[in-house]
């Protein structure tokens, strides 16, 4: 067999199945070579049914590092209904820690609604919107800022036309607990994880959960208590399972809306960027977002770069050098829930 993706689980039987799914991709060292994907499946009994899932894009550690603990620790007997758990979607991007996979530039991210027969990247997006999703009622994917990015850490969800799937999705977002979310308006089709949640009938929530292709104390019990708080949340478990302090009670929710080019700063130039605004800070247009430094003109004085648009910040690049075309920093728009 050289295209598809073989999955092992049976999603039918209780019990804990742990096992790979393998992508078939021949590469030079090796033709009959499989992508093989860590996935567990834990089902005990009726009841509620989640899919846990990062490394979407590689670069991205708290929610790979949390969700591979959770699968040593959560135990059968501990939970009702099912949980499946896929640490590395995008398990090559993974491995050479880049955003994308060496295999075929894959954007996982991008890839859907994906390809039975295609690449790699694109037979796991469909795999995901068409077989994976669907056995699941609600999906978490975390992502976080990768390398390149600094992220205000927050959640996300899709706007949906169902009021009632929508109202399920705000509240679920809610319980996750963080005190800033987007709610996105991506359209039906969307090339995103949430997009495809939305067209496989899954509830889709996701965030971002810290940044700069690294791990933090505060952004892995951020990631903790929400993956926690999500499963208690819907019945699974009874009592925390990734956090090391007691949860505390959702604080207030701040929702954001991301939606016009200019809430955004983008060189327009080789350049080396120089913020001036931290993360989480309330601005006003025409504030100094930054400086755009020219390190081959060094005559030049630096570049005030400001805001068109007030809001919060909520992410900055993280590399000082920069190209034509990349985003500098980004404010997001305060919206009433």
């Amino acid at each position: 067999m050289h295209s598809g993706l073989v999955n092992p689980i049976d999603f039918s039987r209780d019990g804990r199945q742990a096992g790979h799914l393998a992508i078939p991709y021949s590469i030079d060292r090796s033709p009959y070579y499989q992508i093989r994907v860590p996935i567990l499946h834990l089902q005990n009994g009726k009841g509620p049914s989640l899919l846990l899932m990062a490394g979407n894009h590689g670069d991205e550690y708290e929610g790979e590092l949390q969700l591979a603990r959770l699968m040593r620790l959560m135990k059968l007997e501990d939970i009702r209904g099912a949980v499946t758990i896929l640490p590395m979607a995008n398990l090559p991007a993974v491995m050479v820690a880049k955003r994308c996979s060496p295999f075929d530039g894959g954007n996982l991210n991008r890839a859907f609604p994906g390809d039975p027969v295609g690449s790699p990247t694109a037979r796991m997006a469909h795999f995901l919107e068409h077989e994976l999703f669907p056995r699941h009622e609600v999906t978490l994917d975390l992502h976080s800022g990768g390398t390149s990015m600094a992220h205000l850490p927050c959640t996300l969800i899709e706007r949906q036309a169902d009021a009632a799937r929508f109202e399920r999705s705000v509240s679920l977002m809610r319980a996750l607990g963080a005190s800033h979310a987007f709610i996105a308006d991506n359209g039906p089709a969307a090339p995103t994880s949430m997009g495809a949640a939305a067209r496989s009938g899954t509830i889709g929530l996701s965030g971002e959960f810290g940044g700069g292709g690294t791990v933090t104390p505060e952004t892995m019990a951020f990631t903790a208590a929400a993956i926690d708080r999500l499963l208690i949340t819907l019945g699974i478990i009874e009592r925390p399972i990734l956090s090391r302090a007691p949860l505390p009670e959702p604080g207030p929710l701040q929702l954001l809306s991301l939606s016009r080019h200019s809430q955004g700063i983008y060189a327009n130039r080789r350049g080396w960027f120089e913020p001036a605004a931290a993360l989480g800070a309330t601005v006003s247009a025409g504030d100094l977002a930054g400086w755009y430094h020219d390190l081959e003109r060094l005559e030049q004085p630096e570049e005030e770069l400001r805001f068109a648009e007030g809001g919060i910040v909520i992410s900055h690049r993280l590399h000082c050098d920069s190209q034509a075309g990349d985003c500098l920093i980004q404010v997001a728009e305060p919206i009433a829930a």
